[in-house]
């Protein structure tokens, strides 16, 4: 299988590092279909990811006061690349974000369903629910939503470094995702050809709490912060809009005989394998 990557930046080069030959990340910014289409014809792959995007830097909250930027990187740009690759008959799977839920859903449980519309309040969870919506409808297209993704490998992008950088940090429960099981997932659904949307998240719910004493365990003994609550992220100035903090359901995997590792045991994994990869930065 051949693989043409959109996005050259955290995500798209993680999952070139693991398939190797198979996968060809494209360096073209793409503003027009024909962007998209002329890459598309160069490469002749068999199937398209979509792991570009905008969140902005150091966070998301840039994306409040650059939203036609976020909307172009975020909903304008995937639509285009759709169009490009319904043109050439080529299947296309789109990184989404599970950002586009706040709070729980309606649920029982909880957690959110990937058919569940979205309650999205910034600019970037409305910008990618936007892209999500339109997408959606197409024929030969999946969407891949993950959260908060945490992998071995030191990144700026890394839900570890992040949070083990901050002095003070928000004690909430979410679901997230562990970025090998990730790029195996991806890589079942480019193969599948599976279309429609589906939640790559672990299996299980993490508090930031449990990240970091993990962190404290196997990394660094000394690391310290201290713990506020969700509301004082935005009353300490901290942050321009809450953050999405949320459970997702991902039973639209298992229809295609995919499964991810349970939480628990991936978390411990993968901060074992990041401690050990620490040593060498």
């Amino acid at each position: 299988m051949k693989i043409l990557i959109f996005g050259n930046g955290y995500i798209g080069n993680r999952c070139k590092d693991v398939w190797k030959d198979e996968a060809i990340v494209s360096t073209v910014h793409v503003v027009s279909k024909h962007d998209a289409l002329d890459e598309i014809r160069k490469h002749q792959p068999d199937v398209v990811l979509n792991a570009a995007g905008i969140k902005g830097k150091p966070n998301v909250d840039w994306c409040e006061d650059h939203q036609l930027e976020t909307i172009q990187g975020n909903t304008l740009m995937p639509i285009l690349l759709a169009q490009a690759c319904q043109e050439a008959g080529v299947y296309l799977l789109h990184m989404g974000s599970g950002c586009i839920f706040y709070g729980d859903s309606p649920h029982e449980d909880k957690a959110w369903r990937e058919d569940d519309f979205g309650n999205p309040r910034p600019v970037y969870s409305r910008a990618k629910w936007a892209a999500d919506l339109v997408l959606s409808t197409l024929q030969n297209v999946g969407i891949a939503r993950i959260r908060m993704p945490i992998d071995w490998k030191p990144s700026e992008g890394n839900l570890i470094d992040k949070l083990a950088s901050y002095k003070k940090v928000i004690d909430v429960e979410n679901s997230v995702t562990i970025i090998d099981d990730m790029i195996d997932v991806f890589h079942q659904l480019l193969e599948k050809h599976a279309t429609g949307i589906f939640h790559v998240t672990n299996p299980g719910t993490m508090k930031h709490r449990d990240l970091l004493g993990l962190y404290k365990e196997l990394v660094d003994p000394n690391h310290s912060c201290e713990w506020i609550s969700n509301d004082d992220l935005v009353g300490q100035g901290l942050a321009k809009k809450g953050r999405s903090n949320n459970f997702l359901s991902n039973t639209r995997l298992a229809q295609f005989g995919i499964t991810m590792r349970p939480l628990k045991d991936a978390l411990r994994d993968t901060l074992q394998k990041y401690a050990e990869a620490k040593k060498f930065v």
